[in-house]
């Protein structure tokens, strides 16, 4: 009589969660990761926004295009230019918004945006909110204007316009790709029609661009592992994962960028920055599940 050797479903299932959890959690860091070394490479180096926006696109689509051809040899890249520019916009905003703004406040800022920009869209398309996503985008409003409010601790107000403009090109690349069969595919092809875009906004700025090997380093893991990775990451993680939670998870990257910049930039973690981002995730998490 043969042995049955074959694990239990139960202890299949657990390995699979815990994988899906590790895997989660690595593209959340990953996208604080973001925040983090381009906040670092600008504040502790001597390269400007734009380099390290060149650099951050030109690494981050070589990691995908060599991931997308290790996976699919023969994939046609998708996208188009609309999302190309799009993602440059975003890229760039992000950069000059943190040569002033601090990292969590930043990344506040970013998602706050991202995510309104979002919800602004589906109700101009119609969509109508229930009492408690009405209740939550009201929460979520007024977290973000109490954070700009004049104050010793108030970020500048010129540096988070562009990280509001950022969160504003993020949510429309995301709307752009709403639905893709391949994100992977989608991706990889708006990064690289982003670095003509690139090119072309550093060629009147030539001579006023600082280079730092230091600070390119941190571009070339912001663009490579940040987001080439992190992308790629999260892509193979989203089918898995219930749209609540697939939502509801990202909520945790504003607050490991706050964070993260504590722990390696120095910055002060103010009761006002506290009080804000309950404010806006608290109330993005309310729309969220209300919308659900």
């Amino acid at each position: 009589m043969a042995l049955d050797t074959s694990r239990p479903a139960t202890s299949v299932t657990a390995a699979r969660q815990g994988r899906l959890l590790v895997l989660t959690a690595l593209a959340m860091l990953a996208f604080a990761g973001n925040s983090v070394l381009c906040r670092l490479a600008l504040k502790a180096t001597e390269l400007d926004p734009l380099s390290f926006t060149a650099i951050r696109l030109i690494s981050g689509a070589a990691m995908l295009w060599l991931l997308l051809r290790l996976r699919a040899p023969g994939a046609r890249l998708g996208g188009g230019w609309a999302g190309g520019l799009a993602l440059f916009v975003y890229a760039l905003c992000f950069s000059l918004a943190y040569v002033q703004v601090e990292t969590g406040a930043g990344a506040l800022v970013l998602f706050g945006a991202v995510q309104l920009t979002m919800l602004l869209y589906g109700l101009a398309r119609g969509e109508r909110l229930s009492l408690g996503s009405g209740a939550g985008l009201l929460l979520a409003v007024v977290g973000l204007l109490a954070l700009l409010l004049p104050g010793a601790n108030a970020p500048p107000l010129p540096a988070c316009a562009l990280m509001a403009a950022a969160g504003i090109a993020w949510g429309v690349y995301s709307l752009l790709g709403k639905g893709a069969r391949d994100p992977l595919v989608v991706t990889t092809g708006n990064f690289l029609r982003a670095l003509p875009i690139g090119l072309l906004a550093c060629l009147p700025r030539l001579a006023a661009l600082r280079w730092d090997g230091q600070g390119a380093l941190y571009a070339v893991l912001s663009g490579a592992l940040a987001s080439g990775l992190g992308y790629a990451l999260w892509y193979s993680v989203l089918p898995r994962l219930p749209a609540v939670k697939a939502a509801s998870v990202q909520l945790s990257v504003p607050v490991l960028a706050a964070l993260a910049g504590v722990l390696f930039l120095g910055e002060a973690l103010s009761l006002r920055l506290v009080l804000c981002a309950v404010a806006v995730l608290g109330g993005v998490g309310c729309v969220l599940v209300a919308r659900r």
